[in-house]
Protein backbone atom coordinates (compact mmCIF):
# COMPACT_ATOMS: atom_id res chain seq x y z
CA UNK A 1 0.00 0.00 0.00
CA UNK A 2 1.45 3.13 -1.01
CA UNK A 3 0.05 6.63 -0.26
CA UNK A 4 0.55 9.88 -1.65
CA UNK A 5 0.14 12.89 -0.15
CA UNK A 6 0.38 15.32 -2.91
CA UNK A 7 -2.38 13.18 -4.61
CA UNK A 8 -4.23 12.97 -0.99
CA UNK A 9 -4.79 9.14 -2.09
CA UNK A 10 -3.41 5.48 -2.79
CA UNK A 11 -1.13 5.14 -5.77
CA UNK A 12 0.60 2.55 -7.47
CA UNK A 13 4.52 2.52 -7.92
CA UNK A 14 5.87 1.17 -10.87
CA UNK A 15 9.12 1.62 -9.24
CA UNK A 16 8.60 0.82 -6.23
CA UNK A 17 11.91 -1.93 -6.08
CA UNK A 18 13.87 1.43 -7.12
CA UNK A 19 12.39 3.49 -4.65
CA UNK A 20 13.21 1.19 -1.39
CA UNK A 21 16.64 0.26 -2.71
CA UNK A 22 17.04 4.36 -1.84
CA UNK A 23 16.46 3.34 1.98
CA UNK A 24 19.11 0.37 1.95
CA UNK A 25 15.73 -2.23 1.03
CA UNK A 26 16.47 -4.47 -1.66
CA UNK A 27 12.84 -5.72 -2.27
CA UNK A 28 13.15 -7.81 -4.82
CA UNK A 29 15.56 -10.08 -2.67
CA UNK A 30 14.33 -9.90 0.29
CA UNK A 31 11.12 -12.13 -1.02
CA UNK A 32 13.35 -14.33 -2.71
CA UNK A 33 15.03 -15.25 0.59
CA UNK A 34 12.18 -14.91 3.22
CA UNK A 35 9.45 -16.44 1.15
CA UNK A 36 11.01 -18.31 -1.53
CA UNK A 37 8.20 -16.59 -3.76
CA UNK A 38 8.03 -14.72 -6.71
CA UNK A 39 5.92 -11.73 -7.41
CA UNK A 40 3.31 -13.65 -9.96
CA UNK A 41 3.18 -16.52 -8.04
CA UNK A 42 0.85 -14.60 -5.22
CA UNK A 43 -2.75 -14.57 -5.81
CA UNK A 44 -4.86 -11.26 -5.51
CA UNK A 45 -7.50 -11.47 -2.79
CA UNK A 46 -9.53 -8.97 -1.27
CA UNK A 47 -8.19 -7.33 1.86
CA UNK A 48 -9.46 -5.59 4.39
CA UNK A 49 -8.02 -2.24 2.85
CA UNK A 50 -9.79 -2.91 -0.27
CA UNK A 51 -13.15 -3.80 1.17
CA UNK A 52 -13.68 -0.88 3.34
CA UNK A 53 -11.95 1.52 0.82
CA UNK A 54 -14.18 0.01 -1.99
CA UNK A 55 -11.41 -0.12 -3.93
CA UNK A 56 -12.16 -1.84 -7.67
CA UNK A 57 -15.80 -0.16 -8.12
CA UNK A 58 -15.99 3.19 -9.88
CA UNK A 59 -17.21 5.88 -7.01
CA UNK A 60 -19.47 8.35 -7.97
CA UNK A 61 -17.74 11.92 -6.56
CA UNK A 62 -20.17 13.64 -4.44
CA UNK A 63 -20.71 17.81 -4.41
CA UNK A 64 -22.53 20.34 -1.96
CA UNK A 65 -23.06 21.20 1.75
CA UNK A 66 -21.91 18.02 3.78
CA UNK A 67 -20.18 16.66 1.08
CA UNK A 68 -16.67 18.36 1.52
CA UNK A 69 -13.63 15.95 2.31
CA UNK A 70 -10.80 16.67 4.03
CA UNK A 71 -7.54 16.56 3.68
CA UNK A 72 -5.09 14.12 5.47
CA UNK A 73 -2.27 15.99 6.95
CA UNK A 74 -0.23 12.87 7.41
CA UNK A 75 -1.71 10.73 9.93
CA UNK A 76 -4.68 12.67 10.54
CA UNK A 77 -7.59 10.45 9.19
CA UNK A 78 -8.94 9.43 12.83
CA UNK A 79 -9.60 13.27 13.35
CA UNK A 80 -11.06 13.40 9.62
CA UNK A 81 -13.40 10.78 10.04
CA UNK A 82 -14.36 11.61 13.69
CA UNK A 83 -15.44 15.20 12.79
CA UNK A 84 -17.23 14.09 9.63
CA UNK A 85 -18.98 11.71 12.05
CA UNK A 86 -19.76 14.71 14.49
CA UNK A 87 -20.98 17.74 12.10
CA UNK A 88 -23.54 15.04 10.67
CA UNK A 89 -25.47 15.48 14.18
CA UNK A 90 -27.90 18.26 14.04
CA UNK A 91 -27.05 19.22 17.90
CA UNK A 92 -23.71 20.00 16.53
CA UNK A 93 -24.27 22.01 13.18
CA UNK A 94 -26.83 24.60 15.55
CA UNK A 95 -24.33 24.34 18.55
CA UNK A 96 -21.29 25.47 16.18
CA UNK A 97 -22.54 26.14 12.46
CA UNK A 98 -25.81 28.13 13.71
CA UNK A 99 -24.07 30.26 16.42
CA UNK A 100 -21.32 30.84 13.82
CA UNK A 101 -22.03 35.07 13.71
CA UNK A 102 -21.94 34.89 17.36
CA UNK A 103 -19.43 32.85 17.88
CA UNK A 104 -17.23 35.15 15.77
CA UNK A 105 -18.18 38.34 16.98
CA UNK A 106 -17.20 37.16 20.87
CA UNK A 107 -13.68 34.91 19.47
CA UNK A 108 -10.63 36.32 21.63
CA UNK A 109 -7.94 38.69 20.08
CA UNK A 110 -6.62 35.16 19.30
CA UNK A 111 -9.52 33.09 18.02
CA UNK A 112 -6.32 30.54 16.74
CA UNK A 113 -6.66 29.62 20.74
CA UNK A 114 -10.02 29.35 20.78
CA UNK A 115 -11.82 26.31 20.69
CA UNK A 116 -15.50 27.18 19.57
CA UNK A 117 -14.08 29.68 17.28
CA UNK A 118 -11.97 26.54 15.35
CA UNK A 119 -15.25 24.48 15.77
CA UNK A 120 -17.61 26.57 14.42
CA UNK A 121 -14.79 27.09 10.98
CA UNK A 122 -14.24 23.82 10.72
CA UNK A 123 -17.97 23.11 10.41
CA UNK A 124 -18.51 25.63 8.17
CA UNK A 125 -16.19 24.62 5.75
CA UNK A 126 -17.61 21.49 6.28
CA UNK A 127 -21.33 21.97 5.91
CA UNK A 128 -21.42 25.23 3.92
CA UNK A 129 -20.23 23.56 0.52
CA UNK A 130 -18.33 26.18 -0.28
CA UNK A 131 -15.54 24.19 -0.64
CA UNK A 132 -17.05 21.35 -2.55
CA UNK A 133 -17.70 21.78 -6.21
CA UNK A 134 -17.96 20.17 -9.01
CA UNK A 135 -15.73 20.75 -11.88
CA UNK A 136 -16.80 22.90 -14.33
CA UNK A 137 -17.36 21.72 -18.06
CA UNK A 138 -14.56 23.66 -18.82
CA UNK A 139 -12.16 21.71 -16.56
CA UNK A 140 -13.33 18.51 -17.53
CA UNK A 141 -12.92 19.57 -21.45
CA UNK A 142 -9.22 20.19 -20.61
CA UNK A 143 -8.87 17.14 -18.55
CA UNK A 144 -10.19 14.86 -21.35
CA UNK A 145 -7.65 16.92 -24.02
CA UNK A 146 -5.00 16.54 -21.23
CA UNK A 147 -5.96 12.66 -20.92
CA UNK A 148 -6.18 13.38 -17.30
CA UNK A 149 -9.45 11.88 -15.52
CA UNK A 150 -8.67 12.09 -12.11
CA UNK A 151 -10.99 13.55 -10.39
CA UNK A 152 -11.22 17.39 -9.10
CA UNK A 153 -11.29 17.40 -5.55
CA UNK A 154 -11.77 20.72 -3.60
CA UNK A 155 -12.48 19.67 0.28
CA UNK A 156 -10.64 21.85 3.49
CA UNK A 157 -7.66 21.53 5.69
CA UNK A 158 -8.13 21.18 9.01
CA UNK A 159 -4.27 22.13 10.21
CA UNK A 160 -5.38 25.17 12.57
CA UNK A 161 -8.28 22.98 14.06
CA UNK A 162 -5.71 20.07 14.79
CA UNK A 163 -3.01 22.58 16.04
CA UNK A 164 -5.42 23.16 18.69
CA UNK A 165 -7.21 20.65 20.21
CA UNK A 166 -4.01 18.33 19.89
CA UNK A 167 -2.22 21.06 21.96
CA UNK A 168 -0.07 20.07 25.34
CA UNK A 169 -1.11 16.12 24.17
CA UNK A 170 1.77 14.14 23.97
CA UNK A 171 -0.18 11.62 21.23
CA UNK A 172 -2.47 13.86 19.30
CA UNK A 173 0.41 16.63 18.88
CA UNK A 174 2.41 14.11 17.29
CA UNK A 175 2.18 13.37 14.10
CA UNK A 176 1.99 9.49 14.65
CA UNK A 177 -1.55 7.49 13.90
CA UNK A 178 -4.02 7.75 16.78
CA UNK A 179 -7.12 5.60 17.94
CA UNK A 180 -10.40 7.14 16.57
CA UNK A 181 -12.39 6.41 19.54
CA UNK A 182 -9.57 8.06 22.02
CA UNK A 183 -9.79 11.14 20.10
CA UNK A 184 -13.53 11.26 19.85
CA UNK A 185 -13.52 11.00 23.97
CA UNK A 186 -10.67 14.06 23.81
CA UNK A 187 -13.12 16.03 21.81
CA UNK A 188 -16.24 15.18 23.79
CA UNK A 189 -13.72 16.74 26.97
CA UNK A 190 -13.30 19.83 25.13
CA UNK A 191 -16.59 20.52 24.21
CA UNK A 192 -17.89 19.94 27.70
CA UNK A 193 -14.73 22.34 29.23
CA UNK A 194 -15.76 25.16 26.64
CA UNK A 195 -20.24 25.90 26.28
CA UNK A 196 -21.71 27.70 23.62
CA UNK A 197 -24.92 28.58 24.39
CA UNK A 198 -27.31 26.90 26.94
CA UNK A 199 -27.48 23.64 25.29
CA UNK A 200 -24.15 21.61 25.42
CA UNK A 201 -24.14 19.58 22.32
CA UNK A 202 -22.09 16.74 23.61
CA UNK A 203 -25.36 16.41 25.91
CA UNK A 204 -26.72 13.87 22.85
CA UNK A 205 -23.89 11.39 23.47
CA UNK A 206 -24.28 11.44 27.59
CA UNK A 207 -25.81 8.10 29.11
CA UNK A 208 -25.56 6.97 32.31
CA UNK A 209 -23.94 3.27 33.46
CA UNK A 210 -25.48 1.23 36.54
CA UNK A 211 -22.73 -1.27 38.00
CA UNK A 212 -23.87 -3.80 40.26
CA UNK A 213 -21.01 -5.13 41.72
CA UNK A 214 -21.82 -8.29 44.28
CA UNK A 215 -19.63 -10.25 46.17
CA UNK A 216 -19.19 -13.87 45.61
CA UNK A 217 -18.63 -14.83 49.38
CA UNK A 218 -21.35 -12.83 51.32
CA UNK A 219 -23.24 -12.18 47.97
CA UNK A 220 -24.06 -8.61 49.19
CA UNK A 221 -23.90 -6.10 46.56
CA UNK A 222 -23.25 -2.47 45.40
CA UNK A 223 -24.67 0.01 42.79
CA UNK A 224 -23.10 2.50 41.39
CA UNK A 225 -23.91 4.96 38.41
CA UNK A 226 -21.36 6.84 36.44
CA UNK A 227 -21.61 8.58 33.05
CA UNK A 228 -19.95 7.71 29.98
CA UNK A 229 -19.88 8.37 26.18
CA UNK A 230 -19.42 4.88 24.73
CA UNK A 231 -20.77 1.45 24.77
CA UNK A 232 -17.56 -0.47 24.55
CA UNK A 233 -18.76 -4.11 22.97
CA UNK A 234 -16.99 -7.03 23.15
CA UNK A 235 -15.94 -9.74 20.24
CA UNK A 236 -17.40 -13.30 21.20
CA UNK A 237 -14.75 -14.95 19.36
CA UNK A 238 -16.01 -18.31 20.75
CA UNK A 239 -19.66 -17.43 18.82
CA UNK A 240 -17.89 -17.26 15.11
CA UNK A 241 -20.11 -19.45 13.27
CA UNK A 242 -17.42 -20.20 10.41
CA UNK A 243 -14.98 -22.17 13.22
CA UNK A 244 -14.70 -25.16 10.63
CA UNK A 245 -13.84 -22.98 8.27
CA UNK A 246 -11.03 -20.83 10.27
CA UNK A 247 -9.48 -24.02 11.74
CA UNK A 248 -8.86 -24.97 8.41
CA UNK A 249 -7.83 -21.95 7.12
CA UNK A 250 -5.19 -21.84 10.38
CA UNK A 251 -3.68 -25.16 9.56
CA UNK A 252 -3.19 -23.80 6.03
CA UNK A 253 -1.70 -20.75 6.59
CA UNK A 254 0.79 -22.71 9.18
CA UNK A 255 1.65 -25.30 6.07
CA UNK A 256 2.44 -22.53 4.25
CA UNK A 257 4.57 -20.42 6.27
CA UNK A 258 6.33 -23.85 6.80
CA UNK A 259 7.03 -24.29 3.36
CA UNK A 260 6.93 -21.35 2.02
CA UNK A 261 4.49 -20.99 -0.37
CA UNK A 262 1.79 -18.25 -0.70
CA UNK A 263 -0.64 -17.97 1.67
CA UNK A 264 -4.14 -19.15 1.52
CA UNK A 265 -6.89 -17.04 0.95
CA UNK A 266 -8.00 -15.12 4.19
CA UNK A 267 -10.34 -16.58 5.62
CA UNK A 268 -12.28 -13.71 8.57
CA UNK A 269 -14.44 -14.61 11.58
CA UNK A 270 -17.90 -14.28 11.58
CA UNK A 271 -19.71 -13.50 14.92
CA UNK A 272 -22.93 -12.96 15.32
CA UNK A 273 -24.04 -9.53 16.50
CA UNK A 274 -26.43 -10.91 19.15
CA UNK A 275 -23.40 -12.89 20.87
CA UNK A 276 -21.30 -10.11 21.24
CA UNK A 277 -24.31 -8.07 23.20
CA UNK A 278 -24.91 -11.39 25.27
CA UNK A 279 -21.25 -10.83 26.14
CA UNK A 280 -21.69 -7.51 27.14
CA UNK A 281 -24.64 -8.51 29.54
CA UNK A 282 -22.47 -11.12 31.10
CA UNK A 283 -21.14 -10.88 34.44
CA UNK A 284 -17.46 -10.21 34.81
CA UNK A 285 -14.74 -10.91 37.36
CA UNK A 286 -13.56 -7.93 39.40
CA UNK A 287 -9.95 -8.57 39.44
CA UNK A 288 -8.47 -8.33 43.57
CA UNK A 289 -11.89 -6.62 44.48
CA UNK A 290 -11.81 -5.89 48.02
CA UNK A 291 -14.96 -6.70 50.00
CA UNK A 292 -16.03 -4.44 52.62
CA UNK A 293 -18.63 -6.70 53.84
CA UNK A 294 -15.96 -9.36 54.90
CA UNK A 295 -12.93 -6.28 55.09
CA UNK A 296 -10.82 -8.26 52.72
CA UNK A 297 -9.95 -8.93 49.26
CA UNK A 298 -12.76 -11.70 48.12
CA UNK A 299 -14.03 -12.64 44.91
CA UNK A 300 -16.34 -10.69 43.10
CA UNK A 301 -18.39 -10.21 39.71
CA UNK A 302 -19.71 -7.07 37.97
CA UNK A 303 -22.37 -6.44 35.45
CA UNK A 304 -23.42 -3.32 33.82
CA UNK A 305 -26.87 -2.08 32.64
CA UNK A 306 -28.42 1.31 30.93
CA UNK A 307 -29.67 3.46 33.53
CA UNK A 308 -30.33 5.65 30.71
CA UNK A 309 -30.25 6.00 27.52
CA UNK A 310 -28.58 8.58 25.26
CA UNK A 311 -30.26 10.61 22.19
CA UNK A 312 -27.08 9.24 19.91
CA UNK A 313 -25.36 5.75 20.81
CA UNK A 314 -21.72 5.37 19.93
CA UNK A 315 -20.45 2.17 19.94
CA UNK A 316 -17.05 0.69 19.69
CA UNK A 317 -16.18 -3.07 18.64
CA UNK A 318 -13.29 -4.17 20.79
CA UNK A 319 -11.31 -5.09 18.48
CA UNK A 320 -8.30 -4.27 19.66
CA UNK A 321 -6.37 -6.41 22.47
CA UNK A 322 -2.99 -7.65 23.96
CA UNK A 323 -1.23 -10.59 22.73
CA UNK A 324 0.22 -13.03 25.19
CA UNK A 325 4.01 -11.06 24.44
CA UNK A 326 2.04 -7.93 25.49
CA UNK A 327 2.02 -6.69 21.59
CA UNK A 328 -0.92 -5.00 20.70
CA UNK A 329 -3.06 -7.06 17.93
CA UNK A 330 -6.40 -6.35 16.32
CA UNK A 331 -8.96 -8.95 15.65
CA UNK A 332 -10.02 -9.34 12.17
CA UNK A 333 -14.03 -10.47 12.37
CA UNK A 334 -16.97 -9.35 10.64
CA UNK A 335 -19.88 -8.83 12.57
CA UNK A 336 -23.67 -8.57 11.03
CA UNK A 337 -23.99 -4.91 12.85
CA UNK A 338 -27.91 -4.49 12.74
CA UNK A 339 -29.30 -1.42 11.08
CA UNK A 340 -32.03 -1.05 14.21
CA UNK A 341 -30.72 -1.96 17.04
CA UNK A 342 -33.30 -2.52 20.44
CA UNK A 343 -31.76 -2.77 23.79
CA UNK A 344 -34.93 -1.24 25.79
CA UNK A 345 -33.53 -4.94 27.25
CA UNK A 346 -30.81 -3.14 29.06
CA UNK A 347 -32.14 -0.86 30.74
CA UNK A 348 -31.10 -1.25 34.76
CA UNK A 349 -33.16 -1.89 37.37
CA UNK A 350 -31.68 -0.53 41.03
CA UNK A 351 -31.93 -2.60 43.94
CA UNK A 352 -34.14 -5.33 43.87
CA UNK A 353 -36.32 -6.72 46.69
CA UNK A 354 -34.09 -9.24 49.13
CA UNK A 355 -30.50 -7.69 47.96
CA UNK A 356 -28.24 -6.45 50.77
CA UNK A 357 -25.82 -3.73 49.75
CA UNK A 358 -22.18 -3.91 50.82
CA UNK A 359 -21.63 -1.84 53.74
CA UNK A 360 -19.61 1.87 52.32
CA UNK A 361 -16.33 1.18 53.74
CA UNK A 362 -13.09 2.38 51.46
CA UNK A 363 -10.19 -0.32 51.37
CA UNK A 364 -7.10 0.51 53.40
CA UNK A 365 -4.43 2.13 51.66
CA UNK A 366 -0.78 -0.37 51.82
CA UNK A 367 1.92 1.54 51.40
CA UNK A 368 5.64 -0.25 51.10
CA UNK A 369 8.47 0.79 53.40
CA UNK A 370 10.21 0.34 50.29
CA UNK A 371 8.28 1.44 46.81
CA UNK A 372 10.63 0.00 44.22
CA UNK A 373 9.84 -3.19 46.47
CA UNK A 374 6.05 -2.87 44.77
CA UNK A 375 5.52 -5.40 42.26
CA UNK A 376 2.92 -4.26 39.54
CA UNK A 377 -0.17 -6.57 39.02
CA UNK A 378 0.61 -6.69 34.98
CA UNK A 379 -3.11 -8.21 34.63
CA UNK A 380 -4.68 -4.99 35.95
CA UNK A 381 -2.40 -3.16 33.76
CA UNK A 382 -3.66 -4.92 31.27
CA UNK A 383 -7.03 -4.48 31.86
CA UNK A 384 -7.02 -0.61 31.95
CA UNK A 385 -4.96 -0.72 28.73
CA UNK A 386 -7.89 -2.16 26.68
CA UNK A 387 -9.97 0.35 27.44
CA UNK A 388 -7.61 2.79 25.45
CA UNK A 389 -5.89 4.35 28.46
CA UNK A 390 -2.23 4.98 27.94
CA UNK A 391 0.24 2.01 28.54
CA UNK A 392 2.40 4.02 31.13
CA UNK A 393 -0.28 5.60 32.52
CA UNK A 394 -2.29 2.64 33.43
CA UNK A 395 1.24 1.28 34.98
CA UNK A 396 1.24 4.42 37.10
CA UNK A 397 -2.32 4.02 38.20
CA UNK A 398 -1.81 0.15 39.66
CA UNK A 399 1.11 1.32 41.09
CA UNK A 400 0.35 4.95 42.81
CA UNK A 401 -3.24 2.58 44.16
CA UNK A 402 -0.98 -0.15 45.88
CA UNK A 403 -2.12 -3.26 43.25
CA UNK A 404 -5.65 -3.07 44.73
CA UNK A 405 -7.61 -4.36 41.47
CA UNK A 406 -8.19 -2.67 38.55
CA UNK A 407 -11.32 -0.71 39.59
CA UNK A 408 -9.37 1.27 42.12
CA UNK A 409 -6.79 1.98 39.28
CA UNK A 410 -9.58 3.30 36.80
CA UNK A 411 -10.64 5.80 39.75
CA UNK A 412 -7.13 6.85 39.78
CA UNK A 413 -7.17 7.29 36.21
CA UNK A 414 -10.13 9.45 36.29
CA UNK A 415 -8.31 12.05 38.67
CA UNK A 416 -4.79 12.29 36.99
CA UNK A 417 -5.98 12.39 33.07
CA UNK A 418 -5.51 16.02 32.83
CA UNK A 419 -2.13 16.26 33.95
CA UNK A 420 0.77 16.88 31.76
CA UNK A 421 2.55 13.79 32.28
CA UNK A 422 -0.50 11.61 32.51
CA UNK A 423 1.60 9.15 29.80
CA UNK A 424 4.70 9.73 30.40
CA UNK A 425 6.53 6.83 31.84
CA UNK A 426 6.89 5.42 35.97
CA UNK A 427 9.12 6.91 37.44
CA UNK A 428 9.82 5.30 41.33
CA UNK A 429 9.45 7.77 43.47
CA UNK A 430 10.65 8.42 46.79
CA UNK A 431 8.62 7.68 49.85
CA UNK A 432 6.81 10.39 50.86
CA UNK A 433 5.20 11.07 47.27
CA UNK A 434 4.18 7.40 47.10
CA UNK A 435 2.27 8.07 50.26
CA UNK A 436 0.53 11.39 48.97
CA UNK A 437 -0.38 10.08 45.56
CA UNK A 438 -1.92 6.57 47.36
CA UNK A 439 -4.14 9.05 49.47
CA UNK A 440 -4.93 11.15 46.28
CA UNK A 441 -6.00 8.00 44.88
CA UNK A 442 -8.73 6.95 47.64
CA UNK A 443 -9.67 10.52 49.10
CA UNK A 444 -8.74 9.46 52.31
CA UNK A 445 -8.60 11.83 55.34
CA UNK A 446 -6.52 10.06 57.91
CA UNK A 447 -3.02 11.01 56.72
CA UNK A 448 -0.85 13.46 58.67
CA UNK A 449 -0.77 16.24 56.21
CA UNK A 450 -3.02 19.05 58.18
CA UNK A 451 -3.44 21.48 55.24
CA UNK A 452 -2.22 25.04 55.47
CA UNK A 453 -4.99 27.25 57.03
CA UNK A 454 -4.54 29.98 53.63
CA UNK A 455 -5.29 26.93 50.92
CA UNK A 456 -8.20 26.19 53.70
CA UNK A 457 -9.46 30.03 53.10
CA UNK A 458 -9.09 30.11 49.54
CA UNK A 459 -11.64 27.24 48.65
CA UNK A 460 -13.92 28.73 51.60
CA UNK A 461 -13.52 31.88 49.67
CA UNK A 462 -15.39 29.94 46.89
CA UNK A 463 -18.38 28.91 48.74
CA UNK A 464 -17.29 26.01 50.10
CA UNK A 465 -17.87 24.41 53.18
CA UNK A 466 -14.85 24.27 55.80
CA UNK A 467 -14.64 20.86 56.39
CA UNK A 468 -14.54 19.66 52.68
CA UNK A 469 -11.70 22.67 51.76
CA UNK A 470 -10.20 20.08 54.57
CA UNK A 471 -11.03 16.59 53.07
CA UNK A 472 -10.00 17.86 49.49
CA UNK A 473 -6.77 19.52 50.35
CA UNK A 474 -5.87 15.67 52.77
CA UNK A 475 -6.63 13.91 49.97
CA UNK A 476 -4.65 15.65 47.50
CA UNK A 477 -1.68 16.62 49.96
CA UNK A 478 -2.33 20.29 49.92
CA UNK A 479 -2.45 20.59 46.26
CA UNK A 480 -4.92 23.42 45.56
CA UNK A 481 -5.35 22.55 42.00
CA UNK A 482 -6.22 18.83 42.41
CA UNK A 483 -8.26 19.54 45.48
CA UNK A 484 -10.63 22.00 43.41
CA UNK A 485 -10.19 18.81 40.45
CA UNK A 486 -11.30 16.43 43.66
CA UNK A 487 -14.44 18.44 44.79
CA UNK A 488 -15.73 18.94 41.54
CA UNK A 489 -14.99 14.68 40.84
CA UNK A 490 -16.85 14.40 44.28
CA UNK A 491 -20.22 15.92 44.15
CA UNK A 492 -21.70 13.77 46.33
CA UNK A 493 -20.00 15.45 49.02
CA UNK A 494 -21.52 18.85 48.20
CA UNK A 495 -24.95 20.20 48.27
CA UNK A 496 -26.16 22.30 45.29
CA UNK A 497 -23.64 25.14 45.03
CA UNK A 498 -23.51 27.75 42.30
CA UNK A 499 -19.98 29.12 43.11
CA UNK A 500 -18.72 25.52 42.77
CA UNK A 501 -20.14 25.29 39.39
CA UNK A 502 -18.81 28.36 38.10
CA UNK A 503 -15.32 27.63 39.60
CA UNK A 504 -15.60 24.26 37.59
CA UNK A 505 -16.32 26.33 34.24
CA UNK A 506 -12.99 29.09 34.97
CA UNK A 507 -10.35 26.07 35.51
CA UNK A 508 -11.98 23.69 33.03
CA UNK A 509 -10.66 21.03 35.31
CA UNK A 510 -12.84 18.21 33.75
CA UNK A 511 -12.60 15.45 31.42
CA UNK A 512 -14.97 12.86 29.94
CA UNK A 513 -15.78 10.98 32.33
CA UNK A 514 -15.98 13.88 35.30
CA UNK A 515 -19.26 16.27 33.83
CA UNK A 516 -18.93 20.52 34.11
CA UNK A 517 -22.73 20.14 34.98
CA UNK A 518 -21.73 18.54 38.81
CA UNK A 519 -24.86 19.72 40.97
CA UNK A 520 -27.39 17.90 43.02
CA UNK A 521 -29.32 17.35 39.95
CA UNK A 522 -26.65 15.14 38.85
CA UNK A 523 -25.47 15.28 34.88
CA UNK A 524 -27.35 16.50 31.98
CA UNK A 525 -28.98 13.75 29.99
CA UNK A 526 -31.32 12.87 27.44
CA UNK A 527 -33.19 9.64 28.57
CA UNK A 528 -35.70 8.09 25.90
CA UNK A 529 -36.44 4.86 24.20
CA UNK A 530 -33.50 2.32 23.61
CA UNK A 531 -34.25 1.75 19.55
CA UNK A 532 -31.92 2.96 17.25
CA UNK A 533 -31.46 3.49 13.91
CA UNK A 534 -27.59 3.41 12.18
CA UNK A 535 -26.25 6.24 10.62
CA UNK A 536 -22.86 5.87 10.83
CA UNK A 537 -19.51 4.12 10.88
CA UNK A 538 -15.88 4.60 11.30
CA UNK A 539 -13.61 2.05 9.89
CA UNK A 540 -9.78 0.74 10.33
CA UNK A 541 -8.15 -0.37 8.14
CA UNK A 542 -4.11 -1.89 9.51
CA UNK A 543 -2.79 -4.17 12.40
CA UNK A 544 -2.73 -1.54 15.60
CA UNK A 545 -4.05 1.67 16.19
CA UNK A 546 -0.78 3.35 15.80
CA UNK A 547 -0.83 2.09 11.98
CA UNK A 548 -3.27 1.98 8.97
CA UNK A 549 -6.03 4.12 7.77
CA UNK A 550 -9.43 5.22 8.84
CA UNK A 551 -12.79 6.10 6.70
CA UNK A 552 -15.93 7.26 7.59
CA UNK A 553 -19.33 5.75 6.23
CA UNK A 554 -22.69 8.60 7.06
CA UNK A 555 -25.74 7.36 5.35
CA UNK A 556 -26.95 11.30 3.95
CA UNK A 557 -30.22 11.85 2.26
CA UNK A 558 -30.96 8.15 1.96
CA UNK A 559 -28.19 6.80 0.81
CA UNK A 560 -24.70 5.93 1.97
CA UNK A 561 -21.56 7.81 1.48
CA UNK A 562 -18.09 6.99 2.20
CA UNK A 563 -15.92 9.93 3.33
CA UNK A 564 -11.93 9.08 2.54
CA UNK A 565 -10.06 12.26 3.59
CA UNK A 566 -10.62 14.21 0.81
CA UNK A 567 -12.39 12.25 -1.15
CA UNK A 568 -16.54 11.94 -0.63
CA UNK A 569 -18.16 9.64 -2.95
CA UNK A 570 -21.44 7.83 -2.99
CA UNK A 571 -20.94 4.46 -1.72
CA UNK A 572 -21.50 1.27 -3.53
CA UNK A 573 -20.62 -1.40 -1.08
CA UNK A 574 -20.96 -0.01 2.55
CA UNK A 575 -18.92 -2.85 4.47
CA UNK A 576 -21.12 -2.01 7.60
CA UNK A 577 -19.54 -5.85 9.06
CA UNK A 578 -16.04 -4.15 9.37
CA UNK A 579 -16.57 -1.20 11.39
CA UNK A 580 -15.20 -0.07 14.20
CA UNK A 581 -16.97 2.74 16.03
CA UNK A 582 -20.83 2.97 15.12
CA UNK A 583 -23.14 5.84 15.56
CA UNK A 584 -27.09 4.92 15.84
CA UNK A 585 -29.72 7.72 16.37
CA UNK A 586 -32.49 7.15 18.73
CA UNK A 587 -35.93 6.21 16.85
CA UNK A 588 -38.54 8.68 17.61
CA UNK A 589 -41.43 6.99 19.75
Amino acid sequence: DVYSFDEEEPVLDPHIAKHLAHFGIDMLQMQVTENGLRDNDIKPRVSEWEVIQEAGVKLKPMYGPGYTGMKNLGNSCYLNAIMQAIFSIPEFQRAYVGNLPRIFDYSPLDPTQDFNTQMAKLGHGLLSGQYSKPPMKSELIEQVMKEEHKPQHNGISPRMFKAFVSKGHPEFSSNRQQDAQEFFLHLINLVERNPVGSENPSDVFRFLVEERTQCCQSRKVRYTERVDYIMQLPVAMEAATNKDELIAYELKRREAEAARRPPPELVRAKIPFRACLQAFTEPNNVEDFWSSALQAKSAGVRTSRFASFPEYLVVQIKKFTFGLDWIPKKLDVSIDMPDFLDINHLRARGLQPGEEELPDIAPPIIIPDDPKALDIDESSVMQLAEMGFPLEACRKAVYYTGNLGAEVAFNWIIAHMEEPDFAEPLVMPAFGEVASSGAAAFGAVGLDNQPPEEMVAIIISMGFQRILAIQALKATNNNLERALEWIFSHPELEEENEPALDMMNMENNTNANILAETGSEGPRIKDGSGRYELFGFISHMGTSTMSGHYVCHLKKEGRWVIYNDIRVCASERPPKDLGYIYFYHRIPS
